[in-house]
């Protein structure tokens, strides 16, 4: 899970090999357990400037006996929270410290559009990528994908606090 750089063969430039984060790590740096860790991986971490996280929606979660039963949907303030969460592991990450992580605090949540429903079987990609950084917040503008098609977007901040 090393930024590694190399070069590309096709256009001479460098090119980064970007972290990853498995679920071991998510959770050294989360406090989030099941059921709210609603993060299963982080495909692409850039730092605190960009990532990739992974959903993998499955029937099994405790939403759909209530969301709704006969159509099982996810909903759309778990989907605000994966966005936050793989911004907030990448946040903590960034921050290259050890032990027990700082907590994060979710402070705004700001032009939400939810587009199409998201149900079992489907796999969300959380695109979150940095706006600015001020002393300990962050920004970030976010969209959840499905197959590539847009399923929400919001844009989130939220404040690492050192206890």
């Amino acid at each position: 899970m090393t930024d590694e750089r190399a070069m590309d063969g096709e256009t001479g430039n460098e090119k980064k090999t970007l972290e990853h984060f498995d679920i071991q790590r998510l959770m050294q740096l989360l406090p989030h357990r099941y059921p709210f860790l609603l993060i299963d991986r982080i495909i692409e971490v850039d730092g605190d400037e960009s990532g990739i996280g992974i959903k993998n929606i499955t029937i099994n979660e405790p939403q759909f006996t209530g969301h709704f039963p006969s159509r099982p949907v996810m909903p759309g303030v778990l989907m605000i929270e994966g966005m936050a969460q793989t911004a907030g592991a990448m946040c903590v990450a960034s921050r290259g410290t050890t032990g027990s992580p700082k907590v994060v605090y979710f402070m705004t949540v700001d032009k939400v559009k939810f587009r199409k429903p998201v149900g079992p079987g489907d796999v969300v990609e959380y695109h979150v990528r940095k706006i600015k950084k001020r002393g300990s917040m962050w920004w970030y503008a976010a969209e959840a994908r499905v197959a590539g098609t847009k399923v929400a977007e919001a844009e989130l901040s939220a404040m690492l606090v050192d206890e």
